[in-house]
């Protein structure tokens, strides 16, 4: 296995644990591995590796950023993605971000369904849906991570499996 899949899984790992743990992704871990992942990429590939990493992070940031501005995930995620972007370049951060949101899903229904929410979860699809329409594309604050009163995950876990799914699709 290479560098930069170790150092992605590995930073995906890290952000997985702590994420379930506090449910946060910390500033030091994703600023510190999206700014090392651009200075290997630079080390490695002088003003390509610079344009690769630069890309896959901006790319990252772009994929989960409506998500979090709609209030449905949080900072760290959209950053942790980001740096990860930065060491797997941007082709392969989009795969990432979709696997994620696949993921993502299927454990939002598994937690739904055994935590008996899921009537509830539909419901806010609904509402939320219906909301937009209405009102346009912007967050409705009776149903964002900070307010809502389901339960919530930790899509740090998803980002991981979305890591070693992409990884090993590679």
């Amino acid at each position: 296995m290479a560098v930069i899949e170790i150092a992605a899984l590995s930073s995906a790992a890290i952000a997985c644990a702590i994420d379930l743990r506090y449910r946060r992704i910390p500033n030091w871990l994703t600023v510190g591995a999206a700014v090392i992942g651009i200075a290997y990429h630079t080390a490695i590939g002088g003003w390509a590796g610079i344009e690769t990493a630069a890309a896959g992070w901006a790319v990252g940031l772009a994929i989960f950023f409506v998500p979090f501005a709609l209030g449905g995930l949080g900072a760290g995620d959209v950053k942790l993605v980001a740096a990860l972007g930065a060491w797997l370049g941007p082709a392969e951060v989009v795969w990432l971000g979709l696997y994620a949101g696949v993921i993502g899903g299927a454990l939002a229904f598994v937690v739904a369904c055994s935590r008996g929410y899921l009537r509830q979860a539909l419901r806010n699809i609904w509402v939320l849906l219906m909301f937009w329409r209405v009102s346009g594309l912007r967050p409705m604050p009776e149903l964002t991570i900070q307010s809502g009163r389901g339960p919530k995950l930790a899509y740090g876990v998803s980002i991981f499996l979305g890591t070693v799914v992409t990884i090993w699709l590679r």
